[in-house]
């Protein structure tokens, strides 16, 4: 691993192709994927002198800089034109027979298979590094929040433009499922209703102010959490009224707290609304869906079908399949129709995390899906002849012959099946700019 031992300061007019960088700001400071990266053009190069820094950080066991002699870039042109006149009368060259270059090597499909697989993983590393990041800065904006409110708002209010200006930024975006390490646990249930709320705001095509709100207002749902004991910030069936009643209180708590930030009236009404319900069967004050503003809903269904796909106890979880069957058949009322229906759109029947049987019999885990084209979602399929650490997403998009039969739980899968597509505990998504996954085989 890198360590700052080995970081060296550089003038930001002295970055050259080829040198890996670190961007102190934070991920929410700049405009690239990562706060550190190796610079692969001269654009990045110059988006980097533009953030107004003088020096940044850079790794030189990391670079891969150009060879003294390659580095056509740094020659100056009069200097060069001196030492070509200073330099001896060249020799006559004498003409010999030139070889012929040597053919290339045919790409047999075991180079084709390595390349996708390592196209897959450095997507799938991305996308956890920026969940991660954004998991931090999260965290930062909720443990400022008691002692230093305003710097709270700033925090999440920078994290809410980030993640919306990469979202606009892109055409078509993926809805990826991470694995069960990515981020902290503590952010992950936080960030999964933000990204999915957002790409949801996104789908309806709501004003970059309002999906300002709603991604600060989705961050912050449940900051009055933090004024109630551990055991009663996660609703449970088996609790008593009165406990009841103190874990719906976290609703006032967190509107206390948004006061005190400074929050705007849109990411507040999130906060005072996300457990209100469509038929006005929620809490704390029982409104409808007239009542509701557009994201105050959205943020509603998507938190809902988190607590389901990540409850306080993993056994008690639904797959994402069953999370969204249970929403359409016994929550339709509570929930508005319009957004769900939306939800399922983007996500697809069968969401990030579904274990599945293909229609030609084989299991598969479900890890992503194009969020303007899901009915055929890209899946990670069971093949006891290839091992799991070389299995490729396979797009079923790309298979026209192949799609999915059923939602299987992974209690029913055989076990081999169960072992090799492991499943999550816990899920969580991000996402990332869609790209065509690997026809089958």
């Amino acid at each position: 691993m890198t360590t700052a031992t080995q970081h060296e300061l550089i003038d930001v007019q002295a970055l050259r192709v080829g040198m890996f960088v670190h961007l102190d700001g934070g991920w929410m400071s700049h405009p690239f994927p990562l706060s550190h990266f190796r610079i692969a053009s001269t654009d990045q190069i110059a988006t980097i002198r533009s953030l107004g820094l003088r020096q940044v950080r850079w790794d030189p066991n990391e670079s891969d800089l150009p060879a003294a002699n390659e580095d056509r870039a740094e020659v100056d042109p009069a200097a060069h034109a001196t030492r070509l006149a200073d330099a001896p009368a060249a020799r006559v060259p004498v003409e010999v027979e030139t070889p012929p270059e040597p053919e290339a090597e045919p790409i047999d499909d075991t180079s084709r298979r390595r390349a996708a697989l390592a196209r897959q993983r450095e997507a799938l590393r991305l996308c956890e590094r920026q969940f991660a990041e954004a998991g931090r800065e999260l965290k930062l904006a909720t443990e400022l929040v008691n002692g230093k409110p305003r710097a709270a708002r700033e925090q999440a209010e920078a994290l809410s433009t980030t993640l919306v200006s990469k979202m606009i930024g892109a055409q078509d975006l993926c809805v990826q499922l991470l694995s069960d390490h990515a981020g902290d646990k503590a952010s992950m249930h936080a960030l999964n209703v933000t990204v999915v709320s957002l790409l949801m705001g996104r789908s309806f095509g709501l004003p970059e102010e309002e999906m300002l709100d709603l991604g600060v207002g989705a961050m912050l749902h449940d900051i009055g959490k933090v004024e109630l004991p551990e055991r009663l910030r996660y609703f449970e069936d088996r609790m008593s009224p009165s406990e009841l009643r103190f874990y719906q209180e976290h609703v006032g708590h967190g509107l206390t707290h948004g006061r005190r930030m400074g929050l705007t009236p849109g990411a507040m009404q999130v906060i005072a609304q996300h457990h209100e319900h469509a038929d006005g069967s929620g809490f704390p004050h029982g409104v409808s869906t007239e009542r509701m503003s557009a994201t105050a809903r959205i943020v509603a269904l998507v938190n809902r079908y988190d607590n389901l796909c990540n409850p306080r106890h993993s056994a008690h979880a639904l797959t994402p399949h069953e999370a969204l069957a249970l929403l359409f058949a016994q929550d339709r009322a509570r929930v508005d129709t319009s957004i769900l229906g939306a939800f399922i759109k983007m996500m697809g029947v069968y969401p990030p995390g579904s274990t599945v049987q293909l229609t030609d019999d084989r299991y598969a885990m479900v890890v992503s899906v194009n969020a303007s084209r899901p009915i055929k979602p890209n899946v990670l399929v069971y093949d006891a002849e290839v091992p799991r650490d070389e299995a490729l997403v396979l797009s079923l998009e790309l298979a026209p012959s192949v799609g999915i039969r059923r939602s299987v739980k992974p209690a029913q899968l055989p076990p081999a099946a169960l072992e090799y597509l492991s499943p999550r505990h816990r899920l969580a998504y991000f996402f990332e700019p869609a790209r065509g996954a690997e026809p089958p085989a």
